[in-house]
C-alpha cells in the first residue's frame, strides 16, 4: 500500500518505540526481578540476554515491518502466505492485553488523584481491595469467576484512558502517535528523575540501593536466573506483540534499522535501571522508617505500586503528595505510551486487511477492546485480569515469540534475506552473531521457558485458582488468540495486496 502513513522524523519513531517498550513492567517488575535473582550479579545475564535475544529480535521485527511495509499480518503474509496466521495471532494477543492494560492505567489515574491527600489512609492494602476495587470476595463473599457490579471508581478513569488513547490513534501516526510520544516520554523521564533524585536523599536509601546492587555471585550459576533475565528482556521490549513490526512499517525507506534497534533496546534498559534505583531507594527509606529489613518491604507488581508505595508516601518527609503524584503520574504516562502502541497493532491489521479508514478501524477495533475492558472494571475484575495477564503472557507472548523466530529462521529460512535488507539501510552491518542468536540461542531459551511454564501450570494451578476458573479465564484466552490467528488468516486478501511496494 503505497499511501502508507509515515513517521515525521526518525526521532519520532525512536521515541514511539521506546514509549512502547517502557511500560508498567519497567517500573514495578524489573527492580524486584533483579533483586530476587542475584542483585548486581543479575545485570550480567540481563546484559547477555539483551545482546543475544532482545536486540536481535528487535532487529528482526524492525526489518520485517520495514521490508514488507505492513502491519504484522500483512508483513508475515508478504514474507510467506503460510506465515500470516502468526501476525494475526500476535495481533490477537495485543487485543487481549489492551483490554486489561487500560484498566491498570485507570487505577494509576485514580491513585494520582488520591495522592494529593493520601486518601488511601493507613491500611493501603485494605483500601485497594475493599474501598477502591471493591473486590468481590472482600465486599460480598464472592469467589474468582463471579463478575459482580461495575465499580464507578474504576469505570470513570477507564473512560478517560480510552478517550485519550483512541483520540491519539484517530489522529494517525505523525499527528497522533508521534506527537503524543514526543510529549509523554520526555515528561515521563523528567518526572521519574525527580523521583529518583528525591528518593536517594532519604534516610535509609543507601540500604535499599545496597540491597538492589549488591551482587550475589552464587546465583549466576542458577539456570532460573538466566531464564529470569531472558524473560525480563523479552517481556519488557514489546517483542512478539506485533508492535515493532507495525511501527517499523511506517519508517521511510532509508531508516537505519540496526542503530534504531540498539537505541531502543539500551534506552529501555536504561529506564529499567533508573526505575530500580528509584524504587529501591524508596524501599530502603520505608524499611528504615519501619525498623525492618529491605527484604520485608520489597514487592513487585500491583502490590508494589498500589500497596507498598502508598505506604511509603504516607511516611514521606515533606511534600509527600507531590512525590505520590509524580510516581502515579509516571505509571499513567508509561502505561498510555504502551497502550497506544498495543492498540495500533490491531487498528493497522484491520486497516490493511479490510481496507477500513483509520477512523473506522479505531472505532471498531478500539471500541470493541474498550467495551470488553469493562469486565476488568467490575468487582470480580481483578481475578479475571490476573488470570488473563498471566496466561496471555506465558502462553501467548512468549510462545508467539518462539514460533515466530523458528518460522522465520528455520521453516522459511528468511534470515539471510532480512540481514541483506537491514545491512542495506544501516551503518552497522550485522555479522553471523545475529543469525546464530536468532536460529539457536533464542529458540533454545524460549523453548526451555515454554516447556518449564507448561509443566508448572499443568501440575499446579496458578495462584491456587480453581481449574474451571483457569480454563475459562486463562487457558481459553491463550488458545483463543491462536484460533483467531488462523480464522483471520483464512480471509482472502484483495488482488495486489501481497505485492511488496517498491
Amino acid at each position: 500500500m503505497n499511501g502508507r502513513e509515515q513517521w515525521g522524523t526518525r526521532a519520532g519513531f525512536i521515541l514511539a518505540a521506546i514509549g512502547s517498550a517502557v511500560g508498567l513492567g519497567n517500573i514495578w517488575r524489573f527492580p524486584y526481578v533483579a533483586y530476587e535473582n542475584g542483585g548486581g550479579a543479575f545485570f550480567l545475564p540481563y546484559l547477555f540476554a539483551l545482546i543475544t535475544a532482545g536486540i536481535p529480535l528487535l532487529i528482526m521485527e524492525f526489518t520485517l515491518g520495514h521490508k514488507y511495509r505492513g502491519s504484522a499480518p500483512l508483513s508475515y503474509a508478504r514474507m510467506n502466505k503460510k506465515a500470516e496466521w502468526i501476525g494475526w495471532w500476535q495481533v490477537a494477543i495485543s487485543f487481549v492485553i489492551a483490554t486489561y492494560y487500560a484498566v491498570i492505567i485507570a487505577w494509576a489515574v485514580s491513585y494520582t488523584y488520591f495522592a494529593f491527600n493520601q486518601r488511601w489512609g493507613e491500611d493501603t492494602g485494605g483500601f485497594l481491595m475493599g474501598d477502591y476495587l471493591q473486590r468481590i470476595d472482600v465486599v460480598s463473599g464472592g469467589a474468582p469467576g463471579d463478575i459482580g457490579a461495575l465499580v464507578p471508581g474504576v469505570f470513570i478513569p477507564l473512560v478517560l484512558v480510552w478517550i485519550i488513547t483512541l483520540g491519539v490513534l484517530f489522529k494517525g501516526v505523525k499527528r497522533g502517535i508521534e506527537i503524543a510520544n514526543r510529549i509523554f516520554i520526555p515528561l515521563l523521564v523528567g518526572m521519574f528523575l525527580l523521583i529518583v533524585i528525591r528518593a536517594i536523599t532519604l534516610d535509609g536509601a543507601l540500604a535499599g540501593l545496597d540491597a538492589f546492587f549488591k551482587p550475589n555471585w552464587s546465583e549466576i550459576m542458577s539456570p532460573g536466573v538466566w531464564v529470569a533475565a531472558y524473560g525480563q528482556i523479552f517481556f519488557s521490549l514489546s517483542i512478539a506483540f506485533a508492535i515493532m513490526i507495525t511501527y517499523s512499517s511506517y519508517l521511510n525507506r532509508k531508516s537505519d534499522i540496526t542503530n534504531n534497534a540498539f537505541i531502543t533496546g539500551f534506552s529501555n534498559s536504561s529506564f529499567e535501571l533508573l526505575a530500580g534505583i528509584g524504587v529501591f531507594a524508596a524501599l530502603g527509606f520505608m524499611a528504615n522508617a519501619s525498623g525492618v529489613g529491605v527484604a520485608d518491604v520489597a514487592d513487585a507488581g500491583i502490590g508494589l505500586a498500589f500497596v507498598v508505595f502508598p505506604e511509603i508516601i504516607n511516611t514521606f518527609p515533606g511534600m509527600n503528595g507531590l512525590f505520590g503524584v509524580l510516581f502515579f503520574g509516571s505509571l499513567v504516562l508509561a502505561g498510555l505510551s504502551s497502550l497506544i502502541s498495543i492498540v495500533e497493532t490491531f487498528i493497522a491489521g484491520i486497516q490493511d486487511k479490510f481496507k477500513f479508514s483509520r477512523g473506522k478501524a479505531v472505532a471498531i477495533g478500539g471500541g470493541l477492546s474498550a467495551l470488553i475492558s469493562l469486565l476488568f472494571a467490575t468487582q470480580g475484575g481483578l481475578f479475571f485480569l490476573d488470570a488473563a495477564d498471566y496466561f496471555i503472557n506465558q502462553f501467548g507472548v512468549a510462545f508467539a515469540g518462539l514460533v515466530s523466530v523458528i518460522a522465520v529462521s528455520w521453516f522459511f529460512k528468511k534470515l539471510p534475506e532480512l540481514q541483506t535488507h537491514a545491512d542495506g539501510v544501516s551503518d552497522f552491518r550485522l555479522g553471523s552473531w545475529w543469525k546464530i542468536c536468532l536460529s539457536i540461542v533464542t529458540p533454545i531459551v524460549l523453548g526451555f521457558m515454554f516447556i518449564q511454564n507448561l509443566i508448572q501450570n499443568l501440575t499446579n494451578n496458578y495462584e491456587g485458582y480453581s481449574t474451571s476458573f483457569l480454563v475459562g479465564s486463562g487457558w481459553l484466552v491463550a488458545v483463543g488468540a491462536i484460533v483467531v490467528g488462523f480464522i483471520f488468516a483464512k480471509v482472502k486478501w484483495k488482488k495486489g495486496d501481497l505485492n511488496i511496494p517498491k
